[in-house]
């Protein structure tokens, strides 16, 4: 008989999950806390924006595969796999992460497991987070030992969720030694319809780290470029030139070597200052202090942005009418955590200029969270009047804006390029001052 599953916390990983498992085949029950929440997922709504997601979430409610809950025994009394996906924010005033919505989470389910059944934490956690919950586990459910804990990391990039879960690079299962057999088969049969995909079976602290790993790795990548832009802007050479040299070196690659604005969003940025934060707790905080560096590498490029602006408007930024082309961290996407783009928005509007932002899908996230910027309907809109544009987030519409159409509405012909996904020469030509970061 297959596996009935729920998924617990519907936020970006969860509502992802959820439709994805259902779409394989599996009946899957949904729970989130947040009532106004589940009832938009009830009706099809996503409450956030991700390509490709909402069609399979109407698909599978229709079916009647997918259903939502805010109730913890029921979903308890349904599932045989439950799959836990709720957030671990950076602490406030920490860099440690925020575990407390796990912990939440095994106090509410636990009590009502009375029978055999497997919990699969999905979140990314500080490494023995999993060995803590599982003790836990046995302490509170009736079932005791019957109730079994695995861990299985998330390796979503936003804008390709759906892609990732339906068609991963390779699965993670960290079981707990000879008891996790039975994990380790039970999740090899749920992810048996993805196909012929690498699966690696290792320990609770090695399916932690798996992930921290991965994103650290990822984070160091970026910054390094960006280093290295930091050099050409002072040496005059030019880091897209560098960066494609670079990428045919086999070793080194040209993914995550594009230098610009820097790494954002609700994983890379907390994930790694977590990691320092778990090392030093460890007593092993001198393998990591590399990454305070990659942190603050990132960081100073919204600085080296905002100083980039103010050249070009003249030496000061204060009454300097500013178009901003993106809010959210990435394209494809409309998560304004910890934007590189708003960051900078925001920066410029507090020394004096007049910001206005668009942004094709983060408008109204932006707008809830800093309703003292301006925001225009479209990027003609939001530069009409501008003494300088900054394209701060690459989406497709931006890269493909015609330098003369956005010439007409314009002040004065100043873009700043915070992504290096402009042609210089194009915009250039048609009148433009043009700069960009690690370029000359």
């Amino acid at each position: 008989m297959p596996y009935r599953l729920t998924v617990i916390g519907t936020g970006y990983l969860g509502a992802t999950h959820a439709a994805c498992m259902a779409e394989l085949g599996f009946e899957v029950l949904a729970l989130d806390v947040d009532a106004a929440k589940i009832k938009r997922l009830q009706a099809g709504e996503l409450p956030i924006h991700e390509p490709g997601l909402e069609e399979v979430l109407r698909r599978n409610l229709a079916s009647g595969r997918l259903r939502f809950t805010t109730s913890y025994q029921e979903i308890a009394e349904f599932g045989d796999v439950h799959f836990v996906c709720v957030g671990t924010p950076q602490k406030k005033g920490e860099y440690a992460a925020d575990v407390s919505y796990l912990d939440a989470v095994v106090e509410s389910l636990a009590p009502y497991l009375t029978r055999e059944c497997l919990v699969v934490g999905k979140s990314t956690v500080p490494v023995g987070t999993a060995q803590r919950l599982a003790g836990k586990l046995i302490r509170l459910a009736p079932a005791g030992p019957q109730v079994e804990l695995a861990w299985n990391p998330e390796f979503l990039r936003e804008g390709f969720a759906v892609q990732d879960t339906l068609k991963p690079d390779r699965i993670v299962l960290g079981v707990a030694g000879i008891p996790g057999e039975k994990a380790e088969k039970i999740l090899r049969e749920v992810y048996e319809p993805l196909g012929d995909i690498p699966i690696v079976v290792t320990d609770y602290a090695t399916s932690e780290l798996v992930k921290t790993a991965a994103n650290a790795f990822l984070a160091t990548k970026i910054s390094f470029i960006n280093a290295m832009a930091e050099v050409c802007e002072a040496s005059h050479a030019d880091v897209k030139q560098l960066s494609l040299a670079l990428s045919f070196d086999e070793r080194i690659g040209g993914k995550f070597l594009n230098a610009g604005l820097g790494f954002g969003g609700g994983c890379l940025p907390k994930d790694i200052r977590a990691f320092m934060a778990r090392a030093g707790e460890l007593g092993a905080d001198q393998a990591l202090t590399f990454l305070r560096e990659v942190d603050a590498i990132n960081m100073r490029r919204r600085a080296r942005m905002v100083d980039l602006a103010r050249e070009v408007a003249g030496g000061s930024l204060y009454g300097c009418t500013v178009c901003v082309l993106g809010a959210a961290f990435k394209p494809n996407s409309d998560d304004i955590r910890d934007s590189p783009a708003l960051d900078v928005a925001v920066t410029i509007g507090r020394q004096g200029g007049r910001v206005t932002i668009y942004d094709p899908v983060a408008l109204d996230n932006a707008r809830q969270a800093h309703p003292e910027l301006a925001y225009g309907t479209s990027a003609m809109d939001a530069a009409r009047g501008a003494n300088v544009v900054l394209l701060l987030t690459e989406w497709p519409e931006f890269v493909a804006l015609d330098p003369e159409t956005l010439g007409s509405v314009v002040s004065t012909r100043n873009m700043v390029d915070g992504r290096n996904a402009l042609d210089p020469q194009s915009w250039r030509a048609a009148g433009w001052t043009y700069r960009a970061l690690g370029r000359p």
